[in-house]
């Protein structure tokens, strides 16, 4: 059972939310991961939702589930595109991975209205401003 396993505490990872093509038609968000560890993460799961309210009701999104192989040390990789339209809801994103044997599990919640210019910081490794969380 999940009680029974012993995570280590997750560092060196973090979640990033950055527009692309900002203020044209065009414009996109995308979500990171972004291994700033020195070690490579492998057998990678990110299970992400939605969830609180819009326009006064009670929403939740469906799951989105994805794997990756591996990520190494000093990496990223793109997770998803994430709608302007949700940055109203707590956007989660709960990882599970690998390092040297051990496994690891953290989630990672995009308050809502968190993700917007005025908490907008440079991305190490990505090289573009976003939201980031570690």
């Amino acid at each position: 059972m999940k009680k029974d396993i012993d995570f280590g505490k997750v560092e060196g990872i973090a979640f990033a939310i950055i527009p692309e093509n900002e203020g044209t038609i065009e414009e996109e968000w995308n979500v990171y991961l972004v291994n700033l560890k020195k070690e490579f993460i492998e057998g990678i799961i990110i299970a992400s939702s939605g969830y609180g309210y819009l326009d006064g009701r009670k929403v939740k999104t469906s799951t989105l589930r994805q794997f990756f192989d591996r990520l190494e040390s000093n990496e990223f990789i793109k997770v998803e595109m994430i709608e302007k339209e949700l940055f109203s809801l707590n956007n989660e994103f709960w990882i599970s991975f690998w390092v040297n044997g051990n496994i690891f599990d953290k989630r990672y919640v995009f308050v809502n209205e968190s993700i917007k210019s005025d908490y907008f910081t440079q991305i190490p490794l990505i090289g573009k401003r976003g939201v980031m969380i570690k």
